[in-house]
């Protein structure tokens, strides 16, 4: 069984990296061309302390979350949170250079600053390697030029205003982060739409197989599984394009299949509750008067 490496410092990620010890031990940038990683096998995985924001290019090796793979041979943003698992297959045969930043914050530096709760509402953070955030020049260009004026502020002096001016640029960082994710989220209109199509078809599948008394209602992370991508971009997808998030459409959805047993049928509201998954029938009475602000018992009344 191959070793899973840990990195609970940066200090200790410089140093199996090849490089020399961090400037600063809670924040690094470091130079993608210069990482060595001093393995001979074709296979790494490692779990890190830190976050991680990288801008990489012609990667010799195929970054992993789980089954989702991607291939760096252009330039593409990641986003990895502290404990995440990660596995490199590495090429070894690969003939270009790579190249490319990464920047490492551990969460101690973020303490007790503005980034230390909002950090985690930032949903890319969750996304799977293989969404990626694909740049333009230009956009390339103004994370590059945030990366070294990060840089520049923690290799300079450090004063009292070090640690603020850092994280206002990280915290600028991300909001351009999601301006560029919500910009590829519009012009990849196309393969958007086919995955939300998927979507439909999936859940209304799920709907129509009459299983739901074993299988229970369809859940966020069911439903991402199915059509393989991460919770919390299909998500990002819906509310850009639809306005509303996963479990929303999950819940519309129910409630129309509700609407049509309490029309076509005489089955009673507690049968028809746990025909669709829920165990206590409180629960879809509820869930159908916060959702039609009727009853089912006033909803079959007015359609019958």
């Amino acid at each position: 069984m191959k070793k899973t490496f840990r990195f609970n410092s940066i200090a200790e990620f410089h140093s199996f990296c090849g490089l020399g010890n961090p400037e600063h031990p809670l924040i690094s940038l470091i130079d993608y061309s210069k990482v060595s990683y001093p393995v001979d096998d074709s296979e790494m995985k490692w779990i890190q302390d830190f976050y991680s924001i990288g801008l990489k290019r012609n990667v010799n090796a195929k970054f992993n979350y789980g089954q989702q793979q991607y291939d760096f041979d252009s330039g593409v943003l990641t986003f990895i949170s502290p404990l995440q698992f990660l596995r490199v297959e590495i090429n070894q045969n690969a003939k270009v250079d790579p190249t490319g930043w990464m920047l490492l914050i551990h969460p101690d530096f973020l303490w007790n600053t503005s980034l230390t709760k909002k950090i985690k509402s930032y949903d890319f953070f969750h996304y799977d390697v293989n969404e990626a955030l694909f740049l333009s020049d230009k956009e390339e260009g103004v994370v590059v030029d945030i990366l070294q004026n990060i840089e520049r502020e923690y290799c300079s002096n450090i004063d009292k205003f070090s640690q603020e001016l850092i994280i206002a640029q990280i915290e600028l960082l991300l909001i351009y982060s999601e301006q560029f994710y919500e910009r590829q989220f519009m012009t990849r209109r196309k393969s958007n739409h086919e995955i939300i199509e998927r979507f439909e078809d999936v859940i209304s599948q799920y709907f129509q197989s009459g299983n739901l008394i074993e299988k229970g209602i369809p859940t966020v992370k069911s439903m991402a599984e199915e059509l393989h991508i991460s919770p919390n971009y299909l998500g990002s997808l819906l509310r850009i394009h639809t306005q509303q998030n996963t479990q929303q459409h999950i819940q519309n959805k129910l409630i129309e299949y509700a609407k049509e047993k309490l029309s076509t049928t005489p089955l009673s509201v507690s049968e028809i509750a746990y025909e669709l998954g829920f165990e206590h029938p409180q629960s879809f009475s509820k869930l159908f008067k916060q959702k039609t602000n009727q009853s089912p018992l006033e909803f079959r009344k007015f359609y019958s």
